[in-house]
């Protein structure tokens, strides 16, 4: 499929979305109807972002010993809950709030930094103007309150320059991180897992779904919401991710 093509398909699909694409030496593409989307688990990116920035200042250490049972024991993404070793580093629960998409190990990260802080770093620590955290994740309570956490396509776009910016071990580290999550069914479902090392994070709640990410060729993200089908938008999904991440386009 043709850009022009995927863009085309993307306008017409009934959704609320941003699509952005900048493969090296082009240039970038963003394509966006909607400023504001629940950020669903993306915004377990700009969490570790945030526990770096704190940790440079020090003020947090991912080798402090973490229990898992500080916190309601949350399902959906994940499985630290079900764990029977009970106490973990900061690294490991970082990890896997990342690869699995935890959501305990996240509320556990939410936990020990708080929201209050969490978000004083979004705004004027990593300049995220537009991404507010106002819940633990399955919260349904404080969701139906009207509460949720929130992320603009300008600080996606952001995100990829901070993580640029990162010093060597740290950048060395995200990418690691980053690069062994799980989740394959969004911009990689058209492909051949092992072809492409894509360090992203996907993020999902009905009606949602976002994935954002890079290459050393490309960085892309396309957010969704409003989905009435689900079907529809994992094809744009996977159109997406063949213009950005397919191997013929390196």
């Amino acid at each position: 499929m043709q850009l022009s093509d995927f863009l085309r398909a993307l306008r017409e699909s009934g959704t609320q979305y941003a699509f952005y694409l900048h493969r090296q030496g082009e240039p970038a593409h963003l394509q966006a109807n909607c400023e504001r989307f629940s950020a669903a688990s993306l915004i377990k990116v700009p969490i570790l972002l945030a526990w770096l920035y704190l940790e440079r200042e020090g003020q947090l250490n991912r080798n402090e010993w973490c229990s898992l049972d500080e916190e309601p024991q949350v399902r959906g993404a994940g499985f630290a809950w079900m764990m029977t070793t009970r106490r973990l580093t900061y690294h490991d629960v970082l990890l896997m709030m990342i690869t699995t998409s935890d959501n305990l190990c996240t509320n556990l990260v939410i936990r020990r930094v708080g929201l209050e802080r969490l978000n004083r770093v979004f705004q004027t620590g990593l300049g995220l103007a537009g991404t507010v955290i106002q819940r633990k994740l399955m919260d349904f309570e404080a969701r139906a309150r009207g509460l949720d956490n929130w992320i603009s396509p300008t600080d996606c776009i952001h995100l990829f320059a901070l993580i640029r910016d990162l010093e060597p071990p740290e950048r060395q580290w995200v990418d690691q991180v980053l690069s062994l999550n799980q989740d394959d069914r969004l911009l990689k479902r058209n492909l051949n897992p092992d072809a492409v090392t894509f360090c992203h994070k996907t993020g999902s709640i009905p009606g949602v779904l976002h994935d954002w990410g890079y290459t050393p060729q490309a960085e892309v993200f396309l957010l969704m919401q409003s989905i009435q089908d689900e079907r529809a938008a994992l094809d744009l999904f996977g159109w997406a991710g063949e213009l950005a991440l397919s191997p013929s386009k390196a």
